[in-house]
């Protein structure tokens, strides 16, 4: 095998990881993002029943802490699916996560909010991977720049 050849392979090899890459970090962008598509959505035809929910846990203006989650988990999270100002967008969510998993889940010695709250340490901890390296190619952020 000659030179030319072994560098030919690499470059093939090395586009297959960056195609492989780059459609995971879509991925991972839609995935999370349907976990906050289905809450807002649900928020939305449960109004009331959520704006009880963040009262009884004592959150000043429930409306509005209403309206602030509609905004993270619809807008926002339609935000990261097509990739814009994403590394913005995911730092956001990912702080709204934590909030609520210290608000509203920090019942630790109840099973149910201990698995909540770790499910929302988790995602954020998805969402920083995606602050760190950005939205990758498959992505309105990197057409911008293009």
């Amino acid at each position: 095998m000659n030179t030319s050849t072994i560098q030919a392979s690499s470059a093939q090899q090395a586009a297959r990881s960056t195609d492989a890459q780059q459609i995971a970090a879509a991925a991972g962008r839609v995935l999370l993002a349907a976990l906050f598509l289905l809450a807002g959505f649900s928020k939305l035809t449960q109004a009331e029943g959520t704006i009880g929910y963040i009262a009884s846990v004592g959150l000043p203006f429930p409306e509005l802490a209403y309206a602030g989650a509609l905004f993270v988990e619809i807008g926002l999270a339609a935000a990261l699916v097509v990739g814009y100002r994403t590394r913005w967008v995911a730092a956001a969510i990912a702080a709204f996560s934590l909030v609520t998993a210290f608000g509203f889940h920090f019942n630790l010695a109840d099973q149910n909010q201990f698995i909540h709250f770790f499910k929302n340490v988790a995602i954020a901890g998805g969402l920083l991977q995606i602050v760190a390296f950005g939205g990758g190619a498959l992505s309105l952020d990197a057409r911008r720049t293009a």
